[in-house]
C-alpha cells in the first residue's frame, strides 16, 4: 500500500555520483566547526585538538548540478568557507576510528555559506547559529566520487578561487581531527544514516562573495565545484 499525504511532499534532495546514472540521496548535512588550525586562528580561536563541535544545514540547503547561488537575504556579509564532504554510505553508532572509513560511500567539494554577520549576532547572544549558517541554498555541492574510485582521501590540496583569484588554499593533511576520527566522534553524538553528509572543515582565508562573484572549489582527485552568485 502506498502511502499518501495531505499535501505534496517537496522532492527529496540529491547529489549526483561520477560514473553513475544513479544520484546519492542526501538525509542529513553535518558541519565540522574550526577543522584546520589556521582556520581557529583567523576566527580568533585557539587551535589546540580539542573535541570537535559540530552543526548541522538542512538537506534542501543543497545547490547542485551547476545551478547559481541566490544571495541570501537580510545579510550584507555572506562568506564563502570550502570543505571536502564526506558521504556516509552505512550508518551506525559509536563507530570506533579504525572502522570508520568502512562508512564512507565517497567524497565531493561542498561550500559551506555563511551569513557571517547573523552568526556573529547570534554567537554575541549566546543564541544557535541557525540563521547564520543554516539558511536557503547554504551548501552548494559537486558531484560524489565514490571512494572505490578516488580512495579514502587523508591528503591533496583544497582550494577555492573566486572570480579566478584564490582565496582559499590548504592540504587535507592540515585538518585538526582527521576523516575517521571525525566519524567515530560524531557517531557518539548521532546515530549516522546512510545519506548522511559531513563537511569536513576549511582551510584560512574565508571572505566576503558579492552578487556576481564565480566560486571554483578543488579538492585534489575530486570533481570540482563551480557556482555563481546572483
Amino acid at each position: 500500500m502506498s502511502t499518501t499525504f495531505v499535501v505534496d511532499p517537496p522532492p527529496a534532495p540529491s547529489l549526483p555520483v561520477v560514473g553513475d546514472t544513479r544520484r546519492f540521496p542526501v538525509n542529513r548535512i553535518y558541519c565540522v566547526g574550526r577543522n584546520y588550525a589556521d582556520h581557529a586562528r583567523e576566527m580568533g580561536h585557539d587551535p589546540d585538538r580539542e573535541p570537535p563541535f559540530f552543526f548541522m544545514k538542512p538537506a534542501n540547503s543543497i545547490v547542485t548540478d551547476g545551478k547559481d547561488m541566490q544571495y541570501p537575504n537580510l545579510s550584507k556579509d555572506v562568506h564563502h568557507e570550502i570543505e571536502m564532504v564526506v558521504a556516509i554510505g552505512k550508518g551506525g553508532a559509536n563507530i570506533p576510528s579504525g572502522k570508520a572509513l568502512e562508512h564512507v560511500y565517497g567524497y565531493g567539494v561542498g561550500l559551506d555559506m555563511t551569513r557571517r554577520d547573523l552568526q556573529g549576532e547570534a554567537k554575541k547572544m549566546g543564541r544557535p547559529w541557525d540563521t547564520g549558517k543554516a539558511f536557503d541554498q547554504s551548501a552548494p555541492c559537486a558531484a560524489i566520487t565514490p571512494a572505490s574510485q578516488c580512495g579514502h582521501l587523508d591528503q591533496g590540496r583544497i582550494a577555492l578561487l573566486v572570480n579566478g583569484q584564490v582565496r582559499q588554499e590548504g592540504n587535507l593533511n592540515q585538518l585538526i581531527w582527521n576523516i575517521p576520527d571525525t566519524i567515530a566522534y560524531l557517531s557518539t553524538l548521532f546515530t549516522l544514516e546512510p545519506g548522511d553528509l559531513i563537511m569536513s572543515g576549511t582551510p584560512a582565508g574565508v571572505g566576503p562573495v558579492q552578487k556576481g562573484d564565480i566560486l571554483e572549489g578543488t579538492v585534489e582527485g575530486l570533481t570540482p565545484l563551480k557556482v555563481k552568485i546572483i
